[in-house]
């Protein structure tokens, strides 16, 4: 994940091992953490990185990478969940830059505008879809239109 690269829609700027990424037009900025150098350098290196990349970008994902997430990356991201808890960041854990890219283009994509209008209008559409065929659904309008033959109103 080292380098510089500059892709059409996306900019990625690698510093030290750390990289930031931001997609344009979906507002989403990732972080790229190496989880290893985190555990073995101390909070007051990274968390201060942390804390200023999400004070600058107001959807901001931490990809932390490590080749196999045991008891020490686990803890790791426990310690920042805590310390930034209630914050913007959501703490994206991957084995390898293939993983990494994968669930950024995922992320970007489900993120962008044309896809939340598609994913929203689904979800409404099912959710309709999911009353309609509900016998719960029915046995309240049966009860419903009952007690409204009832009721002098």
């Amino acid at each position: 994940m080292a380098g510089k690269t500059w892709h059409k829609h996306e900019a990625v700027t690698c510093l030290g091992g750390n990289c930031l990424s931001e997609l344009d037009n979906t507002g989403v900025a990732f972080l790229l953490m190496d989880a290893k150098e985190c555990i073995t350098s101390a909070e007051e290196i990274f968390l201060p990185k942390i804390e200023k990349f999400i004070s600058i970008h107001k959807n901001s994902f931490l990809v932390l990478s490590a080749p196999l997430h045991g008891p020490e990356e686990r803890k790791l991201m426990f310690r920042i969940q805590q310390r930034f808890l209630g914050s913007n960041l959501r703490i994206l854990p991957v084995h390898n830059t293939v993983n990494a890219i994968n669930l950024m283009c995922t992320v970007a994509r489900t993120t962008s505008k044309p896809n939340i209008d598609s994913i929203c209008y689904r979800m409404i559409t099912t959710k309709a879809y999911i009353i309609e065929q509900s016998p719960v659904w029915k046995t309240l309008q049966k009860l419903k239109l009952s007690t409204d033959s009832i009721s002098p109103n």
